[in-house]
């Protein structure tokens, strides 16, 4: 792929080049040394345990032809005088502008739905990506746990909802030759930061805000910069793109700011919000609720058969994109909700014949256990029984407040090893269980590291009529410890261990 200089120079922040170049080609894009063939252009990104910069030189032994840099490099450019080294002031915003480059721009001929929030981002995606399908309109999407770039779904191997930009924009291409009409994006804090620029090159048609709670400090830093890079999604709609916004969460107001003019809210609470879901039953089954939609002045009675009051307001903003995007009434979504299906790991019910409940659930922030625990709490006619821990190396004030919002809704907590990674595992138990209250250690509270012996726990003191709640992993393949990934599937082990006691 030949990119011209002028359209890089014209983009990326503190751009030069080693040498006088009109263009260049590029047969690939690399940010991981290990993936960097004859004719690529490498990024040299600084990480948290690793920089790029140390691997230059082995990625122009490999035959790099374009080394896109930030720091002072000890190399002789001249003695690789066929390589472009560029040196930019951000190499990630820089990597965005190459990424959408070299594949031609395939944001431009795509209508894109971004979806982001502290909860619910994966489940809304999914509805948007259902609901669509199901009127006939081919959309792929991109999400935490799985993608579909129009050949069918696969599971996300990336291990990041949003991924880095050049697969970002690779996915998009993929989606246009694959005769997609519209892409359905995971919008992370994350994604959406300057400090990532993943995906600073895209415009949305659509941009969906499920809520807001306290997450990711420890890359953010505050609440206010956590939110305001969420508001990035608002600030990159396109002319004529619509912003909808949970009225029903209280940090969200500070997006309709942002999004001035472009926004519309939804409400299960508001009877004047733009979209209003007044909910007529709730079971653990699911829910029906009348929609009321303020300016066309249509309303339905609608089932949704996934269980969750917080469900029912991500797949009203679903409704609400899919009619921007396709221009559909109200009557004709609703009588497709009653198909939607639930994400793999999002209130999955494990079901062999045994006499106590078993649901495996992704949530693992303060917010999302305000609404998944009381929510169980409320259909469970035994005891709630929990198994949850913390990510380490993540924001560790979260920690407590897991802690305590489990102690108000569960009759057991157990807590185990979500993804460790370098930090002691008792530490980040004794963390969370410094918010506990009212529980006593290895009566009603234990702290068992290892997740499989702490679910084995959790089965084996389940009695007729009890609900045991596996919450963090969801539909993650691994655990991440000091010694690396650790293969494994939340489902697999529950299933064994329910038949080893049960069966």
């Amino acid at each position: 792929m030949e990119i011209y200089i002028s359209d890089l120079s014209a983009k990326i922040y503190g751009f030069e080049a080693s040498q006088d170049w009109e263009s260049i080609e590029v047969c690939g894009l690399a940010y991981d040394s290990r993936d960097v063939r004859e004719g690529f252009a490498f990024f040299a990104l600084t990480g948290i345990h690793t920089d790029g910069h140390s691997y230059i030189e082995e990625t122009l032994k490999k035959g790099a032809s374009v080394i896109v840099y930030s720091q002072e490099v000890l190399i002789d450019f001249d003695s690789w005088g066929d390589v472009c080294f560029v040196k930019v002031s951000d190499t990630r915003q820089a990597m965005a502008v190459f990424s959408s480059l070299f594949y031609g721009q395939p944001e431009k001929e795509i209508k894109i739905i971004g979806i982001t929030g502290t909860d619910g981002k994966s489940s809304t995606v999914s509805f948007v990506y259902q609901l669509l399908n199901s009127i006939g309109v081919k959309a792929g999407f991109l999400s935490t746990v799985e993608y579909d770039n129009g050949c069918g779904v696969v599971a996300n191997p990336f291990r990041q909802s949003t991924p880095e930009s050049t697969e970002i924009h690779k996915f998009l291409r993929q989606m246009v030759e694959n005769g997609c009409k519209v892409a359905v994006v995971e919008a992370t804090s994350h994604g959406l930061s300057a400090k990532t620029s993943r995906l600073s090159e895209i415009l949305f048609d659509v941009g969906i805000s499920t809520n807001i709670t306290s997450e990711h400090l420890e890359f953010h830093g505050t609440v206010e910069n956590y939110i305001n890079d969420k508001a990035n999604l608002f600030r990159q709609l396109r002319p004529g793109g619509l912003a909808i916004i949970n009225r029903d969460d209280e940090r969200s107001k500070r997006l309709f700011d942002v999004a001035g003019d472009k926004a519309l809210g939804y409400s299960t609470l508001d009877p004047e919000a733009d979209y209003f879901a007044k909910i007529e039953r709730l079971d653990d089954s699911g829910s029906e609720f009348s929609l009321n939609c303020k300016d066309s002045g249509e309303k339905s009675i609608i089932r949704l058969n996934i269980p969750g009051r917080y469900n029912v307001e991500n797949i009203v903003s679903a409704i609400a994109a899919v009619q921007h995007i396709a221009r559909v009434g109200l009557d004709s979504l609703a009588r497709v909700v009653e198909d939607v299906e639930p994400v793999k790991g999002r209130l999955n019910i494990v079901n062999l014949g045994q006499n106590f409940t078993l649901v495996i659930d992704y949530a693992h922030t303060p917010g999302s256990f305000e609404k998944v625990l009381p929510a169980m709490k409320s259909t469970c006619r035994g005891r709630l029984i929990v198994v949850f821990g913390s990510g380490g190396e993540r924001d560790i004030v979260k920690r407590p407040v897991q802690g305590e919002i489990a102690s108000k809704y569960c009759d057991i907590i157990i807590l185990a090893d979500e993804d460790p990674r370098l930090e002691d595992s008792m530490k980040i138990l004794n963390d969370i269980a410094a918010g506990v209250k009212g529980k006593v250690l290895d009566s009603t509270l234990f702290l068992i590291p290892d997740r499989a012996d702490a679910i084995e726990k959790a089965i084996s003191l389940a009695k007729a009529g009890d609900t045991i709640l596996l919450l963090g992993k969801g539909h993650e393949s691994s655990i991440i410890k000091k010694e690396g990934k650790t293969p494994w599937d939340e489902l697999e082990v529950a299933k064994r261990l329910i038949l080893k006691y049960k069966g």
